[in-house]
């Protein structure tokens, strides 16, 4: 009964994404064409940036027709206007576009810096669906340093040959193009770093100046896909309104609608058309609709609640339909429209948790980690039903790991992230949970909560002021749910090494009830597997994320929950690429090791699992105060942490290892009196607690 209530709940309210549970179960996301094929893992790109490519591909020394354009404020213009200038920079640009966003003040920099050096912009927006307000708004930010051009037919895009919304194209008096490509590689497809490497325009334009050729005069242009040659019709009758928009309404709106967390809504037909070859584009990638689970045997259903992968009939149909002429069908054939209502998806919270003040965010690069802290004032112990968490400005966060912290624990932040598995979590795709009736997270009185913040500039200075919204359980719960981490804070990754594989192994002491795994890595991260062997040696895989993406850290939610067998062991398997070809690697000449930073790596993989109500936890989530120093220091949580403490691994936590905060508490448990910590003593007081 347990499980058949947990199955249908899990598949009702899961993370942004959600299906309702009347919507057709879906095959992998990784059968591309066929349901019979599965997807060619080396094809799947989840990062890309920049690629050098034949200048002849791209254009260059090419010859761009006279075009004639009509500028944002209204002025006429064709290109043989410019002839007088050392050369004339088109810049594909987007309001939309999240690469477009973070490259417009780049461009705003280069236009004003090189307008004294005789360099026209021309900003080229090709994007029908953009806000002509919000293109205003761009525009005035160049001031008289560039023209801004809404090209609705795509005229001016079509002549320079452009491929993507972040797509520059160079062209000299004669309008021979002598540069076509990205402006550096700053940002791409899944990744940002915090300042470019390559300025691929700049040295493009400093050669041209010189009269000579570019070292790079072509590159791919990563930023939101542009198709602008004739179209096909579809075949097979399929339309918008029959066909494309209730895949849609299924998949996608849930973030892409106006107020949604996706950078541009796809509410309706112009909004689909206008964005049709980036839909294309990801679809092709295979990281929309964001699933990253490794596809099932042939003839295996899912296991999972929250699988958001497409059925190859479906993907089939999309890819189509974005492909053609884009039939809109008969608007009678249309589905009923989805509505979205109230700022909080769960219900009114009984609470509402704050940061205490807005958290500034810059306009460029990336940003470290915030750690920021919050009181309850609870008057007394709460059982938590469900939460979510609501940033004032969605565009900017990326994720965020809440831990909750006793009251007079004397810790002011975690030793580590993951050190406790986590209480509550904003993880793209994952911004709210809400549990099964009967299960709930608790919450002390008193408690102080920690929110760990990663923030992502997105091209705007802006702030955030996020808020955790909690709903109470109206009785004390017959399930506790806690998170489990089984981490390796041990890592040592060579500069160089595209396939570095680092493993942690925790033995499960008592059966334990799974009810969800989320893998954290940093953008290093490659892969990554979770592993069962039980005692009778036989092993089985769990969890395999073959294409892990720093961008997407999703939950996968058992759609029953699975009992793991006392004396089992769980065992995670990563991969770090932390090579050249990695363009989200901040520095691959480094040795990398655990930290905090994403320029640091982490890899823990969290167990999230329900206990009833009267036995003992086997988390770390809840602190141990004076009297309790070890109450819920057992089982999986115990090893993480024994061995995250034990910093220079000599299979003892040292007293100068433990914070000074919790040192007196802690070094009770050094029961021989050698002025450390053995894993021995801690488990045999930890078995000690349990018995009482």
């Amino acid at each position: 009964m347990l499980r058949n209530e947990l199955s249908i709940i899990s598949k009702v309210v899961s993370s942004c994404y959600l299906l309702t549970i009347s919507m057709a179960s879906m095959a992998s996301l990784s059968n591309l064409v066929a349901a019979d094929d599965h997807v060619d893992s080396a094809k799947l790109l989840i990062k890309q940036g920049p690629k050098q490519v034949l200048p002849g591909d791209s254009g260059v020394g090419g010859f761009v027709p006279n075009v004639k354009f009509i500028a944002l404020d209204g002025k006429t213009h064709q290109l043989s206007d410019f002839k007088h200038c050392k050369a004339t920079v088109l810049a594909m640009t987007s309001t939309s576009c999240p690469i477009s966003k973070k490259y417009l003040l780049t461009l705003v920099e280069m236009a004003g810096t090189l307008k004294a050096q005789g360099v026209q912009f021309i900003l080229v927006n090709p994007t029908t669906a953009d806000k002509v307000n919000e293109m205003q708004a761009a525009r005035e930010s160049f001031g008289e340093n560039a023209i801004y051009v809404f090209d609705k037919t795509g005229e001016l895009a079509s002549a320079i040959g452009a491929k993507t919304t972040a797509d520059v194209v160079v062209i000299d008096a004669a309008r021979t193009i002598g540069y076509h490509g990205a402006i550096d590689d700053q940002y791409g497809l899944g990744y940002s770093i915090d300042a470019p490497r390559e300025r691929y325009l700049a040295d493009g334009l400093a050669a041209i100046f010189d009269h000579r050729q570019p070292a790079i005069p072509a590159t791919t242009a990563p930023g939101c896909a542009l198709d602008l040659s004739p179209r096909p019709k579809v075949a097979g009758g399929i339309t918008y309104h029959q066909q494309i928009s209730r895949l849609v309404q299924r998949y996608c709106i849930e973030c892409h609608r106006d107020g949604g967390v996706a950078p541009f809504a796809l509410d309706t037909f112009d909004d689909v058309v206008a964005h049709a070859p980036m839909i294309r584009q990801v679809l092709e990638r295979g990281v929309m609709p964001p699933w990253f689970a490794a596809p099932q045997a042939k003839g295996q259903s899912s296991p999972w609640a929250n699988d958001r992968s497409l059925a190859a009939s479906e993907k089939k149909a999309l890819l189509a339909w974005m492909a053609s002429d884009h039939p809109m069908g008969d608007p009678q054939d249309a589905p009923l429209p989805r509505t979205f209502e109230g700022e909080w998806t769960i219900g009114k919270p009984d609470l509402i948790v704050p940061l205490p003040k807005p958290v500034a965010i810059k306009a460029q690069g990336t940003m470290p980690y915030q750690f920021v802290m919050a009181e309850t004032t609870l008057k007394e112990d709460k059982w938590v039903h469900a939460y979510e968490i609501v940033p004032t400005d969605r565009s900017v966060v990326h994720h965020v790991i809440v831990n909750v912290h006793a009251k007079g624990s004397g810790r002011i932040r975690d030793l580590d992230e993951g050190i406790g598995g986590y209480w509550a979590a904003y993880v793209p795709g994952n911004t709210l949970q809400v549990y099964p009736p009967g299960f709930a997270r608790k919450l002390k009185a008193g408690s102080t909560v920690s929110f760990q913040i990663h923030y992502t500039p997105n091209g705007k200075a802006t702030q955030d002021q996020m808020r955790m919204g909690l709903i109470f359980a109206k009785e004390p719960p017959q399930y506790v749910v806690e998170t489990l981490p089984l981490a390796d804070r041990n890592l040592n990754i060579p500069p160089g090494d595209a396939n570095h594989i680092e493993t942690s192994s925790r033995r499960v002491p008592r059966e334990i009830n799974v009810l969800a795994y989320m893998a954290h890595m940093h953008v290093r991260g490659k892969s990554f597997k979770y592993e069962l062997t039980t005692t009778d040696g036989k092993t089985e895989t769990l969890l395999d994320i073959p294409h892990y993406d720093f961008n997407w850290q999703l939950r996968y939610d058992y759609a029953e929950p699975r009992v793991i067998p006392a004396g089992s062991t769980i065992k995670v398997t990563a991969a770090f690429d932390n090579s050249k070809d990695n363009p989200a690697n901040p520095d691959p000449t480094k040795t990398v090791k655990w930290g905090p930073q994403t320029f640091d790596e982490m890899m823990i993989g969290y167990v999230e699992t329900y206990r009833p109500l009267n036995e003992p936890s086997d988390s770390a989530e809840s602190e141990p105060t004076e009297s309790e120093p070890t109450r819920n220091l057992s089982g999986l949580a115990l090893n993480a942490i024994f061995k995250q403490m034990d910093r220079n691994g000599d299979g003892k936590v040292q007293e100068a290892e433990i914070p000074e905060a919790r040192r007196q508490q802690l070094m009770r448990l050094d029961t021989n009196r050698d002025g450390a910590i053995s894993l021995e003593e801690a488990e045999r007081l930890s078995r000690l607690r349990n018995r009482e």
